[in-house]
């Protein structure tokens, strides 16, 4: 499989954005893992074909744009090496939109960012089959 991280895992639709961070929702489901945030929704009816991924590190912790775009590309790449298995699992139980929200009040290194979105990855892959039971 190649470990690319094209357009169309990219969650840009302004709407299903909104659908992820409305508060008091019940398709939302989230957990923490430092020093993410992971918030997900799995579509039932017609979910795309593969995840689309957001990520989103604050302006109020990082002033500079220089921090931020560092942190996400950081991010990122930790995600494209290791999404494999959440892209083995099957359309229906696999999270359809996803956003990994960056806690951490400091600029950490590659290897914690890669720990810890190996540990969320892993995570995601037990709790969708939870999430779908009524």
């Amino acid at each position: 499989m190649k470990k690319t991280f094209g357009k169309n895992e990219r969650l840009c639709s302004p709407r299903i954005i909104g659908r992820l961070f409305q508060r008091g929702s019940t398709e939302v489901h989230t957990f923490y893992l430092f020093p993410f945030r992971v918030l997900y929704i799995i579509e039932k009816e017609s979910p795309p074909p593969l995840s689309q991924v957001l990520f989103s590190v604050s302006k109020k912790s990082f002033k500079r744009a220089v921090d931020r775009n560092l942190i996400r590309r950081r991010c990122r790449e930790a995600y494209r090496l290791n999404k494999e298995p959440l892209l083995a699992l099957s359309t229906e139980s696999r999270p359809s939109y996803i956003a990994f929200l960056y806690l951490a009040k400091e600029i950490t290194s590659y290897d914690v960012i890669e720990t810890a979105m190996k540990q969320s990855l892993k995570r995601l892959e037990k709790l969708p089959r939870a999430a779908q039971k009524p």
